[in-house]
C-alpha cells in the first residue's frame, strides 16, 4: 500500500522518530536514483522550495518545481488527471497547495489508479507537516530529546500550529496555546492531538502559556490568502509579540523558534529573532534534513515507485 504524508498523524510515533533518524543518518540511500521528483507550488516558498528540492538531491533523484500557473488546477485540467500525469515521469509528488481538498483528490486519483507514487503536503491551509518535522529535529538536537519538554506556542492556531500540535503529541513534549479570541485552537484539533497521547491547554495570555516552558514558538500574524484580514489580524493579535519579556518567564534554557517569514516587530521582536535563545536558522536548516527523512522513509524497500500501467 502506498504512503502518503498529508498531516502529521499520517504517521505513528514509531515513523516519527524513523524520519528523525534519517534526517540525521551519516548516509541515507539513493531511493530516488534515476528518478524525478514533482514539486509543485500553488504558493509562493523559499525555505521549502530549497528544503525540497535538495533533499530530493541527497536522495538521488532530479527535482522537477511545477509552479502553479503551469499546473492550472481545474483551470487547465482537473486535479486529478495533473497527478496521473505527473506520476507517469516521477517517483514523488510533493506539494504546497491553497487547499488541502486538493492533496486529497490527487491521492485518491493515484490510489484509485495502482500508481505506487506517494504525495506529500508540503503546505495546505490545514496543515504543514513537513514543517513540524523540521521543528521537531530542532528540539532533539537542543535537548538532546523531546519526551517531557514543554512548547509554548504564541499567537494563531493555525495549520503550522495543527501539525505542531500532533507532532508533539506523538514525541512526548506538552504544548500550551496562546490565541487571541477568535484566532484559537478549534475542539477538533484539541481532541485529535489528545487522542494521539498529547497533553495540550489553551490558554487566554501568552504569559501563562510561556511559564518554564523549554520551547518559546510563534508564526505569522497574517499567512498567505489572509491578506484582506491583516489589519484586523495586527489589532487581534497586540500583546501576542515574542519579547525579550516574554522569554525571560520561560525556562532557563529555552530556545526560541519560528517557522518564517518572520515580520519582525510583529509576532517576534529583532532582538529576539537575533538573541542567543534563536535556533531559527538551525530550524530553517533542518527542513532541508526532516524532508529527506521523511522522502526517505517513504520510498523505502521500493515503495513509491512509479507503474506505468496504472497511470498512463
Amino acid at each position: 500500500m502506498t504512503r502518503h504524508v498529508l498531516r502529521l498523524s499520517d504517521l505513528d510515533a514509531f515513523e516519527v522518530a524513523a524520519v528523525l533518524d534519517l534526517a540525521e543518518a551519516s548516509g541515507v540511500d539513493a531511493v530516488l536514483a534515476g528518478k524525478g521528483a514533482a514539486l509543485v507550488f500553488e504558493h509562493p516558498s523559499a525555505r521549502t522550495r530549497n528544503a525540497a528540492e535538495m533533499a530530493v538531491v541527497q536522495l538521488g533523484g532530479h527535482p522537477v518545481t511545477i509552479r502553479g500557473e503551469e499546473i492550472g488546477f481545474d483551470r487547465r485540467e482537473s486535479v486529478e488527471d495533473v497527478a496521473r500525469t505527473l506520476a507517469c515521469f516521477h517517483g514523488l509528488i510533493a506539494a504546497r497547495v491553497a487547499r488541502h481538498r486538493t492533496l486529497e483528490r490527487m491521492v485518491a486519483a493515484l490510489d484509485g489508479a495502482g500508481s505506487g507514487v506517494p504525495v506529500v503536503n508540503l503546505l495546505s491551509d490545514y496543515e504543514h507537516p513537513t514543517q513540524a518535522l523540521a521543528d521537531l529535529l530542532t528540539i532533539r538536537q537542543c535537548f538532546g530529546g523531546l519526551a517531557g519538554r514543554r512548547l509554548a506556542y504564541v499567537g494563531d492556531a493555525n495549520n503550522v500550529c495543527r501539525s505542531l500540535l500532533d507532532a508533539c503529541a506523538l514525541t512526548g513534549v506538552s504544548v500550551r496555546v496562546a490565541s487571541p479570541e477568535g484566532h484559537e485552537l478549534g475542539e477538533e484539533d484539541l481532541s485529535q492531538a489528545r487522542e494521539l497521547g498529547g497533553t495540550v491547554e489553551r490558554v487566554a495570555r501568552p504569559e501563562e502559556a510561556a511559564e518554564g516552558a523549554d520551547v518559546l514558538y510563534t508564526d505569522v500574524w497574517v499567512s498567505m490568502g489572509e491578506e484582506a484580514e491583516a489589519d484586523e489580524r495586527r489589532r487581534s493579535f497586540r500583546g501576542f509579540t515574542i519579547d525579550e519579556a516574554l522569554v525571560s518567564r520561560a525556562g532557563p534554557d529555552a530556545v526560541v523558534l519560528h517557522c518564517l517569514p518572520a515580520h519582525r516587530g510583529e509576532e517576534i521582536t529583532d532582538a529576539v529573532l537575533e538573541g542567543p535563545r534563536s535556533r531559527v536558522w538551525q530550524q530553517a536548516e533542518n527542513r532541508m534534513h526532516a524532508m529527506r527523512g521523511l522522502f526517505a522513509l517513504l520510498l523505502k524497500d521500493g515503495a513509491g515507485t512509479a507503474a506505468p500501467e496504472a497511470t498512463r
